[in-house]
């Protein structure tokens, strides 16, 4: 019988077959290597992050809630983290415009958001033809703190509870009215939730910022929902009553007050919440590492009191467990905000 050339003896399907198998080998061991390139520097940058200066975007005016969290965040992210979380202010479009910015940066982690319900969980139902998702183009990365919404009323009112106010205002019918920050906010859509499920006639006033507070202090309107942060040193010189808070809990910076819910609105949930995001993309040892960061520092008891003091309910948590609760806020906001058939000023 004749030998089987040498090939054949280890190669049995022939040396032709032999070249095209290492030809191959050759262009996976390339492709790898090509990855590995791609994905070793964002590896390594991560590891090493943050090496340079961060931004964190809010898309609202300096001072308020959202400012004043992400400041006092990113002063001790900067001393953990050994970089600067340097603040930018980009507000306009009820937080459309800094939002988009965020949305279209760099996903490197050196660009990200402290933002709100209204940005990320109403507006795409209220804005018509955003250019962008928040809730596909941004990664949850952390929730900073639940601000429930205290319903306070004016003391020239003359209540002092909530079953009061109902009660007044159904015998009163258009005659009270209630201010909120902008229209679709949350303060405005807790407004009509309670307009709505109570059966009271009362008439919304909208304004820009700090107006809506500035006229319930004066007496030009009745009532309104707002941030706690934003009225607690008003609470606690008596110029506002509260009377009741939005949240399903009661507050712990409000613990005597009740909760909606308590006074017979089964349901009534319309907190403003708070958190870190950055854009699609962002490297997951990135994400991991600041929502450990703002995990430990957010446990600090010192930090910790100090917002429950100022109004805002530490939360905290997981970036999958964050991403599952705005999900649901979506969902949420997006029947309220059909129901009430709120458009953009």
């Amino acid at each position: 019988m004749q030998a089987r050339p040498l090939a054949h003896a280890y190669f049995p399907l022939g040396p032709r077959y032999c070249r095209q198998t290492r030809r191959l080998s050759q262009r996976i061991l390339q492709g790898l290597a090509t990855t590995w390139l791609t994905i070793v520097p964002v590896i390594a940058d991560a590891q090493s992050y943050p090496a340079r200066p961060v931004r964190i975007v809010v898309a609202f005016s300096a001072g308020g809630t959202t400012d004043i969290l992400a400041r006092s965040i990113g002063q001790q992210l900067s001393e953990r983290l050994k970089q600067p979380f340097v603040i930018e202010n980009k507000p306009g479009a009820g937080g459309n415009i800094g939002t988009e910015l965020v949305v279209r940066s760099a996903p490197d982690g050196y660009t990200l958001i402290v933002d709100s319900v209204g940005p990320i969980a109403v507006n795409p139902t209220l804005y018509k033809g955003l250019s962008y998702n928040p809730i596909t183009d941004l990664i949850p990365i952390v929730q900073i703190a639940d601000v429930p919404n205290v319903l306070v009323v004016h003391p020239s009112l003359g209540v002092k509870n909530f079953q009061e106010l109902i009660a007044y205002a159904k015998a009163n019918p258009g005659k009270l009215n209630y201010s909120s920050t902008g229209i679709g906010t949350s303060s405005h859509l807790s407004g009509f939730m309670l307009s709505k499920r109570a059966g009271i006639d009362a008439i919304h006033v909208p304004y820009k910022g700090a107006d809506a507070l500035n006229d319930l202090l004066s007496g030009r309107v009745q009532f309104m929902f707002a941030t706690i942060p934003s009225v607690i040193q008003h609470i606690q010189a008596g110029r506002l009553i509260p009377i009741a808070v939005s949240s399903a809990r009661r507050s712990r910076s409000l613990p005597e007050v009740p909760t909606v819910i308590e006074n017979g609105l089964p349901g009534f949930e319309a907190s403003s919440w708070f958190g870190f995001f950055a854009p699609k993309g962002t490297p997951e040892p990135v994400i991991t590492q600041l929502n450990r960061t703002v995990n430990e520092i957010l446990a600090v008891p010192a930090i910790e009191n100090q917002m429950i003091r100022e109004g805002a309910d530490p939360v905290g948590g997981t970036p999958a467990g964050f991403g599952q609760f705005v999900l649901r806020e979506y969902e949420k906001w997006m029947l309220v905000v059909r129901e009430s058939g709120a458009t953009p000023e």
